[in-house]
């Protein structure tokens, strides 16, 4: 499946990206790119300032600069959130209540929110799964049926602005999804949880 950015005019939004160091970089690189192909604009928000390095495939990969610092991003500025998986970067910011503060609060808003692989890690914190429809790499699932969400084995999933896939292979229909979305804007079904 192939993602057409011209279907999408995503010129008046704004995009966070959150990470820290040990993203899977390639859905972190392809998502971007999408994004601003899309028009959109995107800060890469991670708790340390400088560069965060992504893991790609089986080392180390690429490092990439840090917009703005977790204590200095305000999840009001933004119309969307994007989460690359990995293993290593959810597992870490998930112990980070701030990285956990700053997803709730696209929760609460009705904001469209993006995680692939093992990002929906992540999202288990929020308290804002049950009752949700999502997909996530396969090792996950047992974690993610606990919080009280139905887990799918799909390329991609979408339940009411939350948009998930399972692995890079995915990310054509990740990509698609994402875009679709965050065009759409808010969503009702999308709030699950008291700011």
């Amino acid at each position: 499946m192939n993602y057409d950015n011209n279907k999408y005019d995503l010129n008046n939004k704004k995009v966070a990206i959150l990470v820290t160091n040990g993203f899977e970089q390639v859905e972190f690189t392809k998502p971007l790119k999408a994004l601003k192909d899309a028009g959109a604009t995107v800060h890469v928000i991670a708790p340390e300032s400088g560069k965060v390095r992504a893991w790609n495939s089986d080392n180390w990969g690429e490092s990439y600069n840090v917009d703005i610092t977790l204590d200095e991003a305000d999840a009001s500025n933004y119309d969307s959130l994007m989460l690359p998986g990995g293993v290593m970067n959810p597992d870490q910011l998930r112990m980070n209540n701030k990285a956990i503060s700053f997803i709730k609060s696209f929760f609460t808003a009705g904001k469209p929110i993006s995680a692939i692989c093992h990002a929906p890690w992540l999202l288990i914190e929020t308290d804002a799964l049950k009752g949700r429809t999502l997909t996530s790499y396969p090792s996950l699932r047992t974690d993610l049926e606990n919080a009280g969400a139905t887990w799918k084995d799909q390329e991609v999933v979408v339940d009411e602005g939350l948009t998930t896939s399972r692995k890079p292979e995915d990310i054509p229909a990740f990509i698609e999804k994402m875009l679709e979305e965050i065009s759409e804007g808010k969503h009702a079904g999308q709030q699950t949880v008291e700011a």
